[in-house]
């Protein structure tokens, strides 16, 4: 679902990208554009490879306005409608931002 709808916004998503800084992998990640998501999942792993340390990397580099990376867990999501309107939000909030095309 998170790739349809950040393909949808016009963005080229390539899964399961290797991200350098920190040096985790994201689910979906548009180079050009410099914008991704990364759903957090226990069967995954996902909270195995994205520490604390990797969390404060990707927030001061999203801070700088390098990265724009739509990081949530599957614990703070109750249905696949509550997933799409999280996207929905957050690639209006970086089509403010002039970071999609």
């Amino acid at each position: 679902m998170l790739k349809a709808r950040f393909e949808a916004a016009g963005l080229k998503i390539q899964e399961h990208f290797p991200l350098d800084d920190p040096p985790i992998s994201l689910d979906g990640w548009d180079s050009t554009h410099r914008v991704g998501y990364e759903f957090m999942t226990t069967e995954a792993g996902d909270r195995d490879e994205i520490t604390w340390a990797a969390l404060e990397a990707l927030e001061l580099r999203m801070g700088f306005g390098e990265i724009y990376i739509l990081l949530i867990d599957e614990k703070d999501v109750a249905t696949a409608d509550h997933l799409g309107r999280a996207a929905d939000y957050f690639l209006a909030e970086v089509r403010k931002l002039g970071r999609l095309p």
